[in-house]
């Protein structure tokens, strides 16, 4: 029994994981289907907030903190930059470019967040020591493959026509001919959506500081980007036709993203924080732009060029090196306090950033 719940986080992550390529393959089907980003990331939040909030009444409602004015600003900041900018960047980065890059280029999301907290004072560059040096070196591979992903595309790499390709997503990719046109858009949305995400990392931790509820403060962020997103769609999308699921695959998408991606998934990666910590969690980012990748090729045919491949190699190594360091780093803050020197590092733990975690 014991074995097993060795390997339960693992198996989870693969499951989350798994899922998130499903949601990038689905969405990716939708919008060249014809439907229009900014409805899916509505009903993305719509769908989320009311699978959220029953796990966040029967299982906190006994140790849910006092809600303040203050928590309520923080958690709006955070629907804003973690939920809303986010979402909408980064789906109309996935219209405008394909599930690999999208991605790969999600992989920047902890060496961007590392640049953002400097200024803060959350991070400490510390080059005397490998672990900053390692953070610093693989930030700048992170960024410096998301430039080669951008702006250099390179010759198509020859690949095996898949046997399991899907008749349906080709008839969909061939309906919308923006996808090929707007592969220079498409990486830049994505690298912005990056940044919004890691600015909600910055106000995360005030959040997690002062109000220990992560369902709680997730269904409420989820519950007003749900008001945020819809505002802003109605706005964009004035066609009644525009919000309707009744074509499967446009149901199919808006269900799945509220339910895995705003549900499963984080109730999932919650847990395996709690029994693992969020480095545990980072690392399997990684397996998403493979899963992606093989799922992209075997039923999507899509195409994989030199620059995007180089550019996936850099990001990889790159997040790999940031989360070494970032491991070192705590692994010598624990090493400080069991010595006595707590009282040194005791103000960078209390804002240490909750969690690397690409989820979407």
């Amino acid at each position: 029994m014991g074995r097993e719940l060795i390997y339960l986080p693992c198996l989870a992550m693969i499951v989350v994981q798994f899922g998130f390529a499903g949601m990038n393959l689905i969405s990716k089907l939708a919008f060249d289907g014809g439907m229009n980003p900014f409805v899916l990331v509505a009903y993305r939040q719509i769908f989320g907030a009311l699978i959220i909030s029953p796990f966040a009444y029967f299982l906190e409602r006994e140790t849910r903190p006092r809600i303040t004015f203050q928590i309520l600003c923080q958690i709006f900041l955070s629907s804003i930059f973690g939920a809303t900018l986010n979402q909408f960047l980064y789906f109309l980065g996935l219209k405008y470019s394909t599930p690999t890059i999208t991605c790969a280029l999600n992989n920047l999301v902890p060496a961007i967040t590392f640049i953002i907290a400097i200024p803060f004072g959350l991070e400490k560059m510390e080059m005397k020591r490998r672990s900053g040096q390692a953070k610093v070196l693989g930030t700048i591979l992170c960024v410096g493959g998301a430039m080669f992903m951008s702006f250099y595309k390179g010759k198509l790499i020859p690949m095996v026509e898949s046997s399991i390709h899907w008749k349906y997503a080709e008839k969909m990719h061939q309906s919308d001919s923006s996808s090929e046109s707007n592969l220079f858009l498409g990486p830049l949305l994505v690298v912005a959506s990056c940044i919004a995400w890691s600015l909600w990392f910055i106000i995360q931790a005030k959040v997690s500081k002062g109000f220990a509820a992560p369902y709680s403060s997730t269904a409420l962020m989820s519950f007003m980007a749900s008001i945020q997103c819809g505002v802003i769609a109605v706005c964009v999308e004035h066609s009644i036709s525009g919000w309707s699921l009744k074509s499967n695959v446009r149901l199919i998408a808006a269900l799945y993203c509220g339910g895995m991606g705003s549900g499963i998934a984080i109730c999932l990666m919650s847990w395996c924080i709690e029994k693992r910590g969020p480095l545990y969690v980072s690392m399997f980012s990684p397996l998403l732009l493979v899963i992606v990748g093989i799922m992209g090729w075997a039923i999507l045919s899509e195409k994989l060029y030199l620059g995007s491949a180089l550019g996936s190699v850099l990001i990889v190594v790159g997040l790999y090196s940031v989360l070494w360091g970032k491991e070192k780093e705590m692994d010598q803050i624990n090493r400080e306090n069991e010595l006595g020197l707590g009282d040194q590092t005791e103000e960078k733990e209390d804002v240490e950033l909750p969690r690397y975690s690409n989820a979407r």
